[in-house]
Parts: structure tokens; sequence; C-alpha cells
């Protein structure tokens, strides 16, 4: 696995101060364009040259891992976080809403998320903590008759993926409202019979519609 120089020796103070400056500025480029951004972009966006960003990371990859291992991380706590709930449906829901928020805001997070190409070991480690603890999510609230039974524990992520690209379309007219949509989707996951969901958001006027229609065409498959 190739590492950073700034892995071998202590950073200088002029360097470490570099060193935050790129991981600012590749966090909040990687959340807005996804990870497709060239080192050049983010050397722009911290106001240094791409030299600098080249000493202080061997590549690209070397640079996701860093900024996105932790992400991930945050990820897998709030699973974690879910499933110590006392019941497993309120586990379940929060867990969705959570993951579901650190996706909508964050396109490099998404992708991440779905590509297993990008990263290195470190983050692909992290990445992999989540899936068990989502299978046991399921489990338990099927086991307490909350969750229906036919549902498996890979359903999940791709209600996950149904979600990001509404709040892919949606995000310069309504960025929040791929929580709308989760209520509807989580009245059809639940067994129990109760007064629907209440939607969080309000639904998108014919502009809005309009408007996220046209940046679903036009970006493509998110």
């Amino acid at each position: 696995m190739t590492i950073g120089r700034d892995s071998e020796r202590p950073l200088r103070a002029d360097a470490q101060r570099n060193r935050g400056r790129i991981l600012a500025a590749a966090r909040e480029v990687f959340a807005a364009r996804g990870l497709d951004v060239s080192l050049d972009d983010i050397a722009a966006h911290a106001g240094l040259g791409v030299g600098t960003v080249y000493r202080r990371f061997a590549d690209k990859d070397a640079l996701i891992d860093a900024v996105f291992e932790h992400r991930i991380g945050e990820v897998a706590a709030a699973a974690r976080r879910a499933l110590s709930a006392e019941d497993p449906w309120d586990g379940l829901v929060t867990f969705m809403h959570e993951e579901g928020a650190l996706r909508a805001a964050d396109q490099g997070l998404k992708e991440m998320l779905l590509s297993r190409g990008r990263g290195r070991e470190r983050v692909e480690r992290a990445r992999d903590t989540i899936a068990p603890v989502v299978i046991e999510l399921v489990r338990r609230a099927q086991e307490a008759g909350r969750l229906r039974d036919d549902l498996g524990p890979f359903d999940l992520p791709m209600v996950q993926i149904m979600l990001s690209a509404v709040a892919d379309a949606a995000r310069d007219v309504s960025p929040e409202v791929w929580q709308r949509f989760l209520g509807i989707v989580l009245d059809g996951m639940c067994t129990s019979r109760r007064a629907p969901t209440p939607l969080p958001v309000q639904p998108l006027d014919a502009d809005q519609f309009a408007a996220a229609m046209t940046r679903h065409k036009t970006s493509g498959p998110g």
C-alpha cells in the first residue's frame, strides 16, 4: 500500500498547516462535485500549488483514503448507535435518516459507498463494517414484527440509492425532499397498522419538479 511522505516522519508546522488546508479543500470539493475532480482542482481550492499536494499525498487515492476513512466511519457509527436502540424499528428508521443525510450532503461519500474501485484498504475495512450491522438491524426489526419479513438486508442500500437519486435531482430546488420519499418508503416497509409517517418536507411544485428533471437528465446516472 502506497503511503504519503508525511506519514514517514513528523511534519513541520508549515507542512502540517498545508496538509490541513488540502484535507479541508478536498472535503469541500469531493462533497460538492464527487470523486472525479483532479488534484489540480483541489490544489486550486486550497490556494496551493499542485506540487504541494503531491508532497503530502502520493496520489488522489491516498487523499481519498485520508478524507473518507473518517466519513465512512461516521456511517458505521450511526449504524452501531441504531443497533443499540431499545425499539428495533426506531433504530432502523434512525439509521436510514442519518445515513441518508450524510449521503445527501456529500457527493463523494455517496460515490465511495457505491463503488469498491476507489479508496484504499483502511477505507475498505471501515466501509465493510457497515454491512453486518445493517443486516442485524434488519433481523431485529423483522423479529420484532415491525419490518416486513420478505425484505432482504441488501434492499436497504438499494433504497438509499433511490433516495440519493432524488437528492441529486432536487438538490438545487429542495435539498431535503429526499426525506419525504424516505417517509413514503418506510410506510411500505413497516408491517404495523398505524397512521402514515408524517412527511417532513413539502412536495415539489411544478417549477421545482421541472428543474429537478432537467438536472437529472443533464447529470446522468448518479
